[in-house]
């Protein structure tokens, strides 16, 4: 079973990116966006600091975030890697379920991928998502390149949002029947 602290800092840049563009947006009005928290049960505890050492995963987590957007709910994961490659056992069936259930809702469901060798996140849609997650299935390959990405959904920092997601979001939205 996986502990609390074998999982290391993965994928905390994007977090932090994430977390202070989140920030940003509910300071302008724009969207409130909250971070899931993951459940956990705490194993060892240390007395002195009162700080959790060790702890395992109660349940599977849904996504990393959920919140609105000026009414238009969604969820969305964060996902980090250090290559040209995402590989898709980095996402959880119950993920996926969890995110196609949302978008059967009217919600929007998405999951942004931060390439730190290349400094780079991008917007997935579901869609998307769900195309390359169906190849896998079928015996496909099972990563995603990144040269297999839309260059429309890349997102550029720009003023003070680290992971400004709303242009891609909006992109999305107006792409949709």
């Amino acid at each position: 079973m996986a502990t609390w602290n074998s999982r290391g800092l993965r994928g905390s840049t994007l977090e932090e990116f994430v977390n202070r563009t989140n920030e940003r947006y509910q300071e302008c009005n724009l969207a409130l966006i909250q971070k899931v928290p993951t459940p956990i049960t705490p194993v060892h505890i240390d007395k002195e600091t009162r700080q959790i050492t060790l702890a395992y995963f109660d349940q599977k987590s849904t996504v990393d975030y959920i919140g609105v957007v000026q009414g238009v709910p969604l969820c969305f994961d964060a996902k980090e890697c250090n290559n040209g490659t995402f590989p898709l056992h980095n996402i959880h069936q119950h993920q996926v379920d969890f995110m196609s259930d949302f978008e059967k809702q009217q919600g929007v469901s998405f999951i942004l991928i931060y390439f730190s060798n290349k400094n780079i996140a991008y917007y997935m849609r579901f869609s998307e998502l769900s195309t390359f997650w169906e190849r896998g299935a079928r015996g496909g390959r099972k990563s995603i390149r990144f040269e297999e990405l839309d260059e429309n959904y890349f997102l550029e920092v720009k003023s003070g949002f680290f992971i400004p997601y709303l242009d891609a979001l909006n992109q999305d939205l107006n792409q949709r029947p």
